[in-house]
């Protein structure tokens, strides 16, 4: 497979027109306040992007982040505008015809930008360790449209896990299915090569990832994928797809479940971009000066990381009131309501 991801996006595809479907481009409406970085970007690097979502997460001025599977370096060139000249993007890509593009302009976008802070590493994403990558280093890691082309998903998650500092996140967008995808599928040249046949079942993509160290995975948004190429749409035959972005943080303390400790936060409004609420994924969308409840896990995710500044807490860990109402699980007992439960009490 790495043979034909390579052949595929280094040699057959000559930019992003010639996809066959719309499950590696990214129709997302691009922030107003993106769209100037964006512009700076060199249009051969623009052509052969080959996303499926928006990865920019908040607050990354300053920050280290690793982009895998960077390819021409669409990413990584806005990236480097995010982070700004204390900052530095590295990016990894297998593909080399790829990674020509990204380096060719190297020198290009130094000179827009007015800093360097970007270097591209030849390598597998499921091989990190082999690469002259620090353990704990990364604030954020991101990915567009990359993790389902890989032969070995754990591994790629465990890697990563291990080059993220305390607090830092992984934040990707990705392809995924609403069911195992059958050998005829994931043996299909083309729908491989367009993200589909090596799609995880979204469930299985949960258990990956908490067996890799992230507790709590967080969708921050998802749409369907249509195949509107009549012979592929053929091959996938009833499977659904859909395109969703993620984020993982790694916090050691995160617990399986959304448990209630009584606790809230309330959002300042400082967040560049996000001055009436703040979007951490798509079950919490936090209104500016409003107190807000949480679990104890997005409590976590809002006091151990770089986004603790722009928030005020409620609460501690000191007492434990069970599962975090609405979380989609519920206690599994058999319970009584009140009236039952006096009516036991009388003789």
């Amino acid at each position: 497979m790495h043979d034909l991801v390579q052949d595929y996006y280094g040699r057959q595809l000559k930019n992003s027109s010639d996809l066959k479907t719309d499950a590696c481009c990214d129709p997302t409406d691009m922030p107003e306040w993106l769209k100037p970085l964006l512009s700076n970007i060199h249009p051969d690097v623009l052509s052969r992007y080959y996303g499926c979502g928006l990865v920019c997460p908040p607050l990354l001025e300053g920050c280290r982040v690793l982009d895998l599977g960077c390819g021409s370096g669409r990413d990584i060139y806005l990236l480097s505008q995010l982070v700004g000249p204390k900052g530095e993007v590295v990016g990894v890509d297998m593909t080399e015809e790829q990674l020509a593009v990204a380096r060719q302009h190297q020198t290009h976008h130094a000179d827009k930008f007015g800093y360097d802070n970007v270097r591209f590493l030849h390598g597998y994403i499921e091989k990190l360790g082999e690469l002259e990558l620090e353990p704990e280093s990364f604030d954020v890691i991101i990915s567009n449209c990359v993790v389902n082309l890989s032969t070995d998903k754990d591994a790629v998650l465990k890697g990563l896990f291990r080059l993220l500092k305390e607090g830092g996140e992984f934040y990707f967008s990705d392809v995924y299915a609403d069911r195992r995808i059958p050998p005829a599928i994931s043996s299909d040249p083309e729908l491989f090569g367009e993200c589909l046949g090596g799609a995880l079942y979204w469930n299985d993509f949960l258990d990956i990832s908490q067996s890799s160290g992230f507790r709590d995975p967080r969708l921050v948004e998802s749409r369907p994928l249509l195949v509107t190429n009549p012979t592929l749409a053929q091959r996938c035959g009833s499977v659904r797809f859909f395109s969703a972005t993620y984020r993982l943080f790694k916090l050691s303390q995160l617990e399986k479940d959304c448990e209630d400790y009584g606790q809230a936060v309330i959002y300042k409004g400082t967040i560049p971009g996000s001055a009436d609420q703040f979007v951490l994924d798509g079950h919490h969308t936090i209104e500016t000066g409003r107190v807000f409840p949480v679990c104890g896990n997005t409590w976590r995710m809002l006091a151990e990381t770089r986004l603790a500044p722009h928030f005020e807490f409620i609460g501690d860990f000191s007492q434990h009131f069970g599962l975090f109402p609405g979380c989609g699980k519920e206690i599994p007992f058999v319970t009584i309501s009140a009236t039952e439960q006096s009516e036991a009490q009388c003789c």
